[in-house]
């Protein structure tokens, strides 16, 4: 009688923890991946819902410290010594899920799991190293599973696939135009911008004891190999009078490189501590270090030279280490129609002293409603703090970045929305 009523308490909090997770992490993370909606216990299940985060990253102290390529915004040391770096954005999500008679369930979604957009724009003095930057990704996926009696409660065993998508582009000022009349039509930018697409899987375990509102899963996503991007480089705001030997300044040359999406490997534990309690928790490693300096090649040298730091055109250089990200909260349904959870999350940066992405700690809590039996409304939000740190020159295989900026930043607040609606039947 005790464990019936204990399981009653719980039920409604058993997908409840994902309301309380920020969507704030390191590297190019945006919304990851999320299966959470396989495990919902109803035959067919269909969940949309957004989340919008607000990263305050202020660079500060900006010193312009390469001389070759001008001084300043304008050539002679002029610029802002401050920046707002990060700019907004929503994390979309919808996900359907049907069951199988007793023992098969899949779940096609649709995601943004990567992405990034700094825009410290025209004014500051590191134009030379970014004026804009955004990579977006969106995520087709397609995941089962098939569980069977073990024990006290069942064991699960999920695998699937996934079609994702990258495009983006990055601005930054490649010479200072001071002089006219040059000046009165050049800029001095330029412009990169890719696109590519790729296939990726996943595969997991999952023990259950529906009871006790307890699972424990592990699941691995594979690496995207992004190993046919392409794009341009557009320097027509960069006259060749600037350099009349580099043939190309002037005019938008076709590029191509190659680039991996990270794999990762999560584990995520919950389970019901007391009548209407639920404790939860995750460990994730992300690998992120597998994107370093990105190098971007005249598509006309394809399969005459190799691609790499001394043939390229341009290069996106991030320079990131693994990320660690550890969470966990509690949840507690108040009543028939009310649920609520709390929780921590800390975040581990990826930066290595290049870049402003260092760790963060988040609180989140989230409200859940269900008005009926089958329809359920869920509210969360989420504050953090973005630690603080410098960039400056960092060394990558015997060469050096980040010569041209160094700046440093202070802790910073984030803050995020999130709302969702699930049907089930």
């Amino acid at each position: 009688m005790a464990s019936r009523m204990f399981s009653k308490g719980v039920t409604s909090l058993v997908l409840l923890s994902s309301l309380a997770s920020p969507s704030f992490a390191g590297g190019l993370e945006r919304g990851g991946y999320n299966v959470d909606l396989l495990f919902d216990n109803s035959r067919f299940s269909v969940q949309s819902g957004a989340t919008y985060v607000m990263p305050q990253r202020k660079l500060k102290n900006v010193k312009d410290t390469k001389a070759s390529d001008g001084l300043g915004t304008n050539g002679i040391g002029d610029g802002s010594t401050t920046a707002d770096d990060t700019e907004n954005y929503w994390v979309p999500y919808l996900g359907v899920k049907v069951g199988f008679g007793d023992a098969i369930d899949c779940l096609g979604d649709y995601s943004t799991p990567f992405g990034a957009h700094t825009n410290p724009g025209t004014d500051w003095l590191g134009v030379n190293n970014n004026i804009e930057t955004k990579i977006s990704t969106r995520n087709y996926g397609l995941t089962c599973s098939y569980r069977f009696d073990m024990g006290p409660g069942q064991l699960r065993l999920i695998g699937g696939g996934f079609y994702q998508t990258v495009e983006g582009f990055k601005t930054r000022l490649v010479a200072p135009i001071t002089t006219p009349p040059a000046s009165l039509i050049y800029d001095g930018t330029g412009r990169l911008e890719l696109s590519d697409q790729a296939w990726g899987w996943r595969a997991g375990i999952a023990y259950e004891i529906p009871e006790y509102a307890f699972r424990a899963s592990l699941l691995y996503n594979s690496k995207v190999k992004y190993d046919d991007l392409t794009g341009t480089v557009d320097l027509t705001e960069v006259p060749k009078a600037v350099n009349p030997r580099n043939p190309y300044l002037g005019v938008v040359t076709p590029v191509y490189g190659s680039a991996e999406a990270p794999d990762s490997v999560e584990l995520k534990l919950q389970s019901g501590i007391a009548p209407d309690w639920l404790a939860f928790g995750s460990v994730k490693w992300t690998n992120w270090s597998v994107l370093q300096s990105i190098a971007f090649c005249p598509k006309a040298n394809k399969g005459v030279v190799a691609c790499n730091g001394s043939t390229q055109l341009t290069s996106l250089d991030l320079f990131y280490r693994d990320g660690w990200t550890i969470g966990g909260g509690v949840g507690h349904k108040f009543n028939d129609q009310w649920a609520g959870a709390v929780s921590l999350t800390w975040d581990r940066g990826t930066s290595q002293g290049y870049g402003s992405q260092t760790d963060t700690w988040t609180l989140g809590a989230g409200v859940s409603y269900t008005p009926v039996e089958n329809v359920e409304w869920r509210l969360a939000g989420a504050l953090g703090i973005m630690t603080s740190g410098e960039s400056g020159t960092f060394v990558y295989k015997g060469k050096t970045y980040g010569d041209d900026v160094s700046y440093s930043f202070g802790d910073d607040l984030v803050a995020a929305l999130s709302t969702s609606v699930k049907i089930k039947f």
